[in-house]
């Protein structure tokens, strides 16, 4: 009988197991995050008055990015995806910057995410948080319109 039950609860497992597969996994990026606008490489009149981005982990392997932007005048944009993390294109919806995006979490950490638009690479962000998991940093990697590479640092604060 007890090879039965040991027998039956190891089918039960191994059959569920894409089940487990699904479950999340904790990583420090899971948050509301603020950037420092103060810190932004612009004009301070043309700085927006905040940007907040939000990760969540949707399970079985896919990632939620939700992006809040209030301009100065005080108009507001969001957009927001959910995308597998296995570099997988995937739709943006309601950003001025992308319509796709790929992203891969090689750390818990550490997200990549590569964004395009119109057929076109826009831009390739790498979210590291640091070990106090109160900030973060945002590594941007674009082209100029002149065809000059640029790599811009922006600096957030965890907000929840």
């Amino acid at each position: 009988m007890k090879a039965f039950l040991s027998f039956f609860l190891a089918v039960v497992l191994f059959h569920n197991a894409p089940a487990f597969a699904c479950s999340p996994g904790v990583s420090p990026l899971i948050g509301s995050w603020a950037v420092d606008v103060s810190r932004l490489p612009m004009a301070p009149e043309a700085r927006p008055k905040s940007v907040t981005i939000e990760f969540g982990d949707a399970g079985c392997g896919k990632w939620t990015t939700q992006v809040e932007i209030i301009n100065a005048d005080g108009t507001k944009l969001h957009s927001e995806g959910t995308a597998p993390l296995d570099g997988t294109p995937t739709p943006v919806k309601d950003s001025i910057e992308a319509d796709i995006t790929a992203v891969k979490k090689p750390a818990p950490d550490v997200l990549v995410m590569q964004l395009g638009k119109g057929g076109m690479p826009a831009s390739t962000r790498i979210y590291t948080v640091a070990a106090d998991g109160k900030t973060m940093i945002e590594t941007a990697a674009y082209f100029e319109k002149e065809g000059r590479p640029v790599l811009r640092t922006n600096y957030f604060t965890r907000i929840r």
